[in-house]
């Protein structure tokens, strides 16, 4: 089935005049939460006239603002690894005000189950795991056997045990033009060519070697480069800040918005698989994903992107999908030279008529 005949059927569906509000559940990781955003159009498709909310962290909540279709996300910093039912009966509190009638919740956890529980939410859709039961109370089967987390994710947006489309919305960040000219005419980026480098990821297997000299490259055909990730990017911003020379700047930082409207402004962004892989796919900047010990079939943006770029040479122990690498070589990585990423970065910009500036 596609996704435009899935829409037919739910247009028929008999509970399609619901209109109490939705509270979307979803994984906390940058890029795994903006995927769920396809989440939100499958339940606009299903309930138009539905309000959806969306939990979150301090962390993503800028992401919420470029989000059509979420009314607001609840801001909320549960501590990772305890329960905390202190804060959980407090998170429960704040969204009893909300009159929420469905929660769905993606992580398979046992924490994420209790406030929407303590809130008494009508409806808490969820997949069996982590002994949650009576926590939820529209317990889904057959998670393992879905082949990747969007159509995990997704299916719980939809009524129980209905076939399953192979494509899905894309999900979509929309960052307004004019926020963009501000942002780049706050920091004196008007006028040129800029290539924005992510080169930071959850693991260091994930991240490509040769940002430095791929800086310096760049640089040396006249574009700018600016270094976006959090604070853990920082001393690598350094590092490429200070080879590529004064054309370079180091936009790393604990402000995720800044990050959000550096990619939208960036006219193309090289990532990692990383969370802002997926930040600037949403968007809709031309984007290179740089792929090692990942599939990227499971793995990359919905969206598409100019290109995907992994190592031509064999690599039997790829893709481990492991944030260190076992076998020490880093061979998946490694093997990608800064020339084919160049070349993939050069394509992408004579397609979009986009020539240095002098």
């Amino acid at each position: 089935m596609n996704y435009d005949s899935l829409k037919s059927i739910l247009a028929t569906a008999a509970d399609r005049s619901e209109t109490s509000p939705v509270l979307l559940i979803p994984y906390m990781w940058i890029g795994d939460f903006v995927r769920c955003h396809t989440v939100v159009r499958v339940l606009k498709d299903r309930w138009p006239n539905r309000p959806v909310d969306v939990l979150t962290t301090t962390l993503c909540a800028p992401l919420v603002d470029y989000m059509p279709g979420v009314r607001k996300g609840i801001v909320w910093d549960l501590p990772r690894g305890k329960l905390a039912l202190d804060q959980q009966r407090a998170l429960a509190a704040r969204l009893r005000t909300e009159s929420y009638g469905r929660s769905l919740v993606m992580p398979r956890t046992f924490k994420s189950t209790i406030a929407p529980f303590l809130a008494g939410i009508p409806q808490r859709t969820g997949f069996i795991g982590e002994v949650r039961f009576g926590l939820l109370n529209d317990w889904r089967r057959g998670e393992k056997a879905l082949p990747r987390m969007i159509d995990r994710c997704a299916a719980l947006a939809l009524p129980a045990n209905i076939e399953l489309p192979m494509d899905w919305p894309e999900p979509q960040l929309v960052v307004p033009t004019q926020d963009i000219a501000a942002w780049r005419q706050a920091n004196g980026f008007e006028g040129r060519t800029a290539v924005a480098l992510a080169p930071g990821a959850v693991g260091p297997s994930k991240r490509w070697s040769y940002y430095v000299e791929a800086a310096k490259a760049l640089t040396a055909r006249g574009l700018d480069v600016w270094v976006i990730g959090g604070p853990g990017e920082t001393e690598k911003a350094r590092e490429i800040v200070a080879a590529a020379g004064p054309n370079a700047r180091d936009l790393t930082g604990t402000d995720l918005r800044n990050g959000i409207l550096g990619l939208g402004a960036a006219d193309l962004v090289i990532s990692n698989d990383s969370g802002l892989l997926h930040v600037s796919a949403a968007i809709g900047s031309r984007t290179l994903g740089i792929f090692g010990p990942t599939s990227a079939w499971h793995y990359a943006p919905l969206n598409p992107i100019e290109a995907v770029i992994e190592t031509k040479t064999d690599v039997p122990c790829r893709p481990c999908h492991k944030p260190v690498c076992r076998m020490v070589h880093h061979k998946c990585m490694r093997d990608i030279p800064v020339d084919d990423v160049m070349a993939a970065a050069q394509k992408a910009l004579d397609a979009a008529g986009l020539a240095p500036a002098p």
